[in-house]
């Protein structure tokens, strides 16, 4: 995948996960292409967007409202948190399925 269809699958996946601004700025797309240059497979950004966002929305009930994600650096430790995983991709299926059903 050449890097701008990887920078923009990145971004839109950003744009859709929950707890972000849905903005895209200009440092977004710098770390995008950086994760590309990295050679960070794209399945491996959007799993690492639906762990923290699992995370995020795991918190227990009478905990404060967390803030409105306005990077995708945000992701960054998890991001390389998901490349060291020896996950089965049916976890990460899991998790986008227990998502759609809570935002529903």
């Amino acid at each position: 995948m050449d890097s701008l269809a990887y920078v923009r699958r990145v971004l839109d996946a950003y744009r859709a996960t929950p707890g972000t601004c849905g903005a895209v700025r200009k440092p977004d797309r710098a770390f995008a292409l950086q994760l590309h240059a990295r050679g960070v497979p794209l399945a491996v950004v959007e799993n690492a967007l639906i762990l923290a966002c699992a995370r995020r929305l795991a918190r227990p009930a009478g905990a404060p409202p967390l803030g409105v994600i306005r990077s995708l650096a945000y992701f960054a430790p998890v991001i390389d948190e998901v490349l060291g995983l020896a996950v089965d991709d049916a976890y990460f299926r899991h998790l986008r399925n227990r998502l759609a059903r809570l935002s529903r």
